[in-house]
């Protein structure tokens, strides 16, 4: 593509032969979460001029702001549908047992496939999600399902889509990851509505606070340690710069949402944020 370098375009074009593998008459499905990497599969795959159909599955489970994932995607001209799921009563996820990130996928995504019909279906699975030592059973599902990943097929990680995007014109190049707020909760423990609510209540209030105090967005994660234990993680890089104030800024955004709830609510810095109770429970 003009205007950008050889190392851009020669990844891009990885990325294009991914897509006319998976699709090559043009038209395909995209598992869309609006997150960075289902919104940069979804603009990478109309600037190679192909129809992605965007299929979002939203529900109690879904943090994040959603209203900015359809906005971006209505803007931008794609055909999106939503299909609402209730993953609660999921064996694996009621039980909370370590296979419940496999039961969820598998449940959605057999959803999303009848909802794409006769179009291949992709997600944006990138390939630094399948590194070492990191422990992704969904993705067990999705090979079971021959969901295709584009992303991870062209070898893009997260570093690659971050320079991609920005030097591609994509909106919020550099958006954090909002993961799924079921991997909020210890392994064990049942998730509840009302729970997930307080958390996506609360979580928007730190986006609000952060934006309010010209803090910026940050990596952290709201967290349900124990029972009635409740902690905001930060990666190391961010919680080294937070001053007391900008501590107590976010602590109070919390706990305004529900003062009982998160009454003993705690801040603390993590040298790796992703993947908790993996580590806790010595599964990695």
């Amino acid at each position: 593509m003009e205007g950008l370098s050889n190392e851009a375009n020669g990844l891009l074009e990885r990325l294009r032969k991914a897509l006319e593998d998976v699709a090559p008459q043009g038209r395909f499905a995209i598992a869309y979460s609006g997150g960075l990497d289902s919104r940069f599969l979804s603009h990478a795959s109309k600037l190679f001029g192909f129809t992605p159909t965007l299929l979002h599955v939203t529900g109690s489970h879904v943090g994040g702001n959603e209203e900015e994932g359809y906005r971006w995607a209505r803007e931008n001209g794609f055909e999106i549908r939503t299909l609402e799921l209730d993953p609660l009563n999921m064996p694996e996820v009621h039980d909370g047992t370590k296979y419940r990130c496999y039961g969820c996928k598998k449940t959605v995504f057999t959803a999303l496939l009848k909802e794409a019909g006769d179009l291949p279906l992709c997600d944006g699975t990138n390939h630094t999600d399948g590194e070492a030592g990191v422990w992704r059973p969904g993705m067990i599902a999705l090979k079971e399902l021959g969901i295709h990943s584009p992303l991870a097929a062209a070898n893009l990680g997260k570093p690659e889509i971050h320079r991609l995007a920005a030097e591609t014109g994509m909106e919020r190049p550099d958006q954090l990851p909002e993961p799924c707020l079921l991997t909020r909760f210890p392994y064990g423990m049942t998730p509840t509505e009302p729970v997930l609510q307080r958390l996506k209540k609360a979580e928007e209030a730190i986006r609000k606070a952060l934006e309010a105090e010209g803090m910026g967005a940050m990596t952290y994660r709201l967290r349900i340690v124990s029972e009635g234990h409740p902690e905001i993680h930060f990666d190391l890089a961010t919680w080294t710069h937070l001053t007391d104030r900008e501590k107590s800024v976010i602590r109070d955004a919390v706990v305004k949402t529900d003062p009982e709830f998160f009454a003993n609510i705690s801040l603390r810095g993590l040298e790796k944020l992703s993947g908790y109770f993996d580590r806790v429970t010595g599964i990695v």
